[in-house]
């Protein structure tokens, strides 16, 4: 399986085909793909062995990614992500509408990450959002290089990205009820 960088043009394509694989995030490796292929969505759901009814996380490169889930923002509540985003934590949104179901799984929101990590950034700029839960089936410890990664998913991905050994912890995941930030789950970032 041929080695790609987070730059790679080849990269780009594959995934913007809606072909899933594994890369660094900003916190964990990811197994990745195109959060707006529904094929791509369930296959990483296979593939993580995934609770059905559990939503993932999605990348996003801006605060105006959200508009493709139709994902509206209040005044008070772009000012908390202007406050938190760019960086590990992943905010929980409403998204009422039935056609991003395959995302939302009933639950009607979503959780995104805006990330700091520019080689990221740039990928999410050229392929658009991605599904990004941890690289790992469901209760298993997240992969920490590529080999782990290997073990979980072997050839039946697409592509696999290095970025070194990664032992962060998930990203802080966070909800804004009445204005106010509610910590989920403790993650890479206190608050």
């Amino acid at each position: 399986m041929k080695k790609y960088k987070l730059t790679d043009l080849s990269l780009i394509e594959l995934i913007k085909k809606g072909k899933v694989g594994v890369l660094p995030t900003d916190t964990l490796y990811g197994l990745v793909g195109l959060a707006l292929k529904n094929r791509a969505v369930k296959k990483i759901y296979r593939l993580k062995e995934r609770t059905p009814s559990k939503p993932c996380i999605i990348l996003i490169s801006q605060i105006k990614d959200l508009k493709k889930f139709a994902v509206k923002v209040s005044q008070v509540d772009r000012k908390i992500l202007k406050k938190i985003w760019p960086g590990k934590v992943s905010m929980v949104l409403p998204c009422p509408e039935k056609k991003f179901f395959y995302l939302h799984r009933g639950t009607k929101t979503l959780a995104f990450r805006l990330p700091k990590k520019r080689s990221l950034v740039k990928l999410l700029k050229k392929t658009g959002p991605l599904l990004a839960p941890s690289a790992n089936w469901e209760n298993f410890s997240p992969a920490e290089n590529i080999f782990q990664a290997r073990k979980y998913f072997g050839d039946n991905i697409d592509f696999y990205v290095s970025g070194g050994k990664m032992r962060s912890k998930p990203s802080t995941l966070v909800i804004i009820k009445d204005g106010k930030l509610k910590v989920l789950r403790q993650g890479a970032v206190k608050i």
